[in-house]
């Protein structure tokens, strides 16, 4: 069975995310919450879609600026959803917005979404995903697990064996002294 890392290195999309970001810590809350929202999308998608449309993503949502996405209106809503650049699902863009607004509420509580997610390191992938059904719409099993692999917090972004693997413990990610 072929990993992404036996498929990616040397594809024009899913190269240089293998190789550049996927599995490295992420410590903004802009990039976070980009990375959350392209993760959602991707639910019932290629992750390929996902990279192929991420510029248009970025420029659809304000660069991914969390207040400006929880600010959005019905006339951000509309346009949203007839951005034929992005994923039209009116689930996935009212979970955007939801999501961004509830990463508002966590900034106030914990100073940042990164805080948030460091106040509950380390957790188990099953205890991840009953904490973000708990706190943010539309993350299921699958997407907090992406999710959280491909920020450095739970193992399996990349084989031991891979040239990215050894880049990315350098950089001694979170689930490096994760349970298993």
């Amino acid at each position: 069975m072929s990993s992404y890392c036996d498929i990616a290195p040397g594809h024009p999309f899913h190269g240089p995310y293998h190789d550049k970001a996927y599995g490295f810590p992420v410590l903004g809350d802009r990039p976070l919450f980009e990375r959350l929202i392209l993760e959602i999308n991707q639910a019932g998608l290629s992750w390929l879609t996902i990279l192929k449309k991420q510029e248009n993503f970025r420029e659809a949502y304000d660069q991914f600026d969390i207040e400006a996405v929880a600010n959005y209106g019905e006339a951000e809503r509309s346009r949203l959803l007839s951005d034929a650049g992005i994923i039209r699902n009116r689930l996935k863009v009212d979970a955007a917005i939801h999501n961004a607004q509830t990463i508002l509420a966590l900034q106030e509580s914990h100073g940042s979404f990164a805080n948030w997610l460091q106040t509950h390191h380390p957790l188990s992938k099953s205890d991840w995903v009953k904490l973000f059904k708990k706190t943010f719409k539309f993350t299921g099993g699958e997407i907090t697990g992406e999710f959280l692999m491909s920020i450095g917090y739970l193992p399996g972004a990349h084989r031991p064996d891979c040239p990215v693997f050894e880049e990315i413990r350098k950089q001694n990610p979170l689930w490096m002294d994760a349970p298993d």
